[in-house]
């Protein structure tokens, strides 16, 4: 790709050597012109020296001439403290345009000063002002011309400037081939498997097999070959309960019917004057209506979505005296049913899907062995809180977990965990829960929320 990860590295790393390089630049080049008013200072000073060999520290006009000419220079000067000044001078030379005093010049100053220099388009005559290196206590002063330094500054920058991209070139070169070794191809291996396993997720060829890599990429091809893994898993899975599903809802259609059929013939057998049939009949019927309600419970669940609640507003208490009696006929009065709930309180949810829910909490509780089920409410912001509180011996632990899953979380034997499963479908439905909230050898507490108006 033009635009991949790998050109961009490659465009990303030139970028940054030649910032560095400008960054480096500027310092050098102040250096470099300092360097160079430095040694105008060191050649003036020795082209002094021949005046001090004559006895009147005067040479004649030809070599005055020659002396300034090899140090470059209009004048110098020699300061030197009570003493004469020594002097070499053209006949006219140039005022000076601007003084120099590399004695004084800071950091900022130096790097002000050399850039103005670079974009200076006129010459200019410096007066430069320095120590001597030679004699301690001597200032010299040199005026010189700024262009020849102007080309010096600019020849050096050339020079930087072509170093710099041929630094950068062989960098970002460097760092492109390892980067692409090292985490482009590897990424583009993950890439291509991510492809190829969204065409056919259930392939196990299509599974990514990772290297022996430690490091970040090792860490990330390790984590996507056991996602992959386990999504296949989970589709194949998915697969096998779809078709599970799909045979056990048409079956249950067929035993419905078969059921319905015994159902009659159970009510007339009931009807017998036979004493041993009258003891088992009841038996036979209990039998025959957990049957139903099984075929019943596992045809809701096969269901794509639990059905839509029908919402309406409602006072609660009546609806759990309702629940209460049902409990007590499917449960024979094995547990008192207790209904705590104020005469006020009203929701506003589908009544037919919360009495299931109920019955389903109470018959299990009854069924469980409590003696008796207390129903009662409390308000939190934005949720009405129904708590099912039971004396029974509790949930099992190892039915904890799993409590909410169908036909995993069953707390009895013989249960299908459907009841609590469809339970919690049906609250989310109304866009509350369901939780077990306690559970001990001294009873179980469950709690149904539902959402409220709180403007209401």
């Amino acid at each position: 790709m033009v635009f991949g990860l790998s050109a961009r590295l490659l465009v990303m790393t030139v970028a940054f050597v030649m910032l560095s390089e400008v960054l480096i630049y500027v310092p050098s080049i102040a250096n470099f012109r300092k360097t160079y008013l430095a040694e105008r200072i060191a050649a003036a000073q020795l082209a002094t020296l021949a005046l001090e060999a004559t006895p009147d520290f005067m040479v004649g006009e030809e070599l005055n001439i020659a002396l300034l000419r090899h140090a470059e220079t209009h004048a110098v000067i020699l300061h030197r403290p009570g003493r004469l000044r020594v002097m070499l001078v053209t006949e006219t030379p140039p005022e000076p345009d601007l003084t120099v005093d590399l004695r004084q010049a800071t950091a900022t100053q130096l790097v002000a000063d050399a850039m103005a220099t670079l974009f200076q388009r006129s010459n200019r005559v410096l007066r430069v002002l320095g120590d001597s290196t030679l004699d301690f206590g001597v200032v010299v002063e040199t005026h010189i011309d700024e262009e020849p330094m102007r080309v010096a500054m600019q020849d050096y920058s050339e020079r930087i400037l072509g170093l710099s991209i041929v630094i950068s070139l062989i960098t970002a070169t460097l760092v492109f081939l390892s980067l692409q070794w090292l985490t482009v191809r590897p990424m583009r291996r993950l890439i291509d498997s991510i492809a190829a396993f969204r065409e056919a997720p259930e392939d196990a060829r299509r599974v990514l097999r990772p290297g022996r890599r430690t490091d970040e990429i090792g860490v990330a091809q390790r984590e996507l070959a056991n996602m992959q893994e386990a999504l296949r898993s989970a589709l194949a899975q998915q697969a096998r309960l779809a078709a599970l599903g799909s045979a056990v809802t048409k079956i249950n259609h067929d035993l419905s019917n078969i059921l319905s059929t015994v159902r009659l013939l159970s009510d007339r057998l009931a009807d017998s004057t036979d004493p041993n049939v009258k003891k088992l009949a009841p038996n036979l019927l209990g039998a025959v209506d957990r049957a139903v309600a099984l075929c019943g419970q596992t045809l809701d669940f096969a269901r794509d979505q639990p059905p839509q609640p029908k919402m309406r507003r409602f006072a609660l208490r009546p609806l759990i005296d309702d629940v209460g009696q049902v409990v007590a006929l499917l449960t024979a009065n094995r547990a008192q049913w207790q209904n705590i709930v104020h005469r006020d309180v009203e929701v506003e949810a589908d009544a037919e899907q919360l009495f299931r829910v109920l019955v389903n909490l109470g018959r299990n509780a009854a069924e469980a062995g409590a003696s008796n089920v207390q129903v009662r409410t409390r308000l939190i912001p934005g949720r009405l809180v129904v708590e099912v509180r039971d004396d029974g011996p509790g949930v099992p632990a190892k039915a904890r977990n799993k409590l909410f899953q169908p036909f995993a979380g069953s707390a009895r034997p013989g249960g299908t965990g459907l009841g609590l499963a469809i339970a919690r479908d049906l609250m989310r439905a109304h866009g509350g829960d369901i939780e077990l909230a306690e559970s001990s050898s001294s009873g179980t507490v469950f709690h149904l929320a539902l959402p409220v108006d709180e403007a209401a």
